[in-house]
């Protein structure tokens, strides 16, 4: 695992309702990731990045819904997310420590 590659793993933050509630009960943050990553280069990237200790990583691959654009039917992209499990007391902060 390349220095390089580990950097380029992580795309984004996902946020919705069900990552909220991850995060309060679980101690979890998902990201989006690259759809050919492993768990043990997310881990590192996570790790890497945010200076943080990760317990545990499940990833799920999801479904591009399809959608209509008038008659034509078109299909958004295929994507992978990572549930990321930090240790006790371990936080990422992403709207940065002094926001009001």
């Amino acid at each position: 695992m390349s220095q390089e590659r580990i950097m380029k793993v992580l795309l984004a933050p996902h946020v919705s309702e069900k990552t909220t509630r991850a995060a309060d009960t679980a101690n979890q943050v998902v990201f989006r990731v690259l759809p050919d990553a492993s768990k043990p280069e997310i881990k590192k990237a996570v790790e890497m990045l945010f200076e943080v200790k990760v317990v545990a990583v499940q990833t799920a691959n999801v479904k591009g819904k399809l959608k209509r654009f008038g008659q034509s039917i078109g299909r958004r992209k295929n994507w992978k997310k990572a549930y990321v499990q930090l240790a006790e007391g371990q936080d990422i902060d992403f709207m940065g420590a002094d926001s009001a």
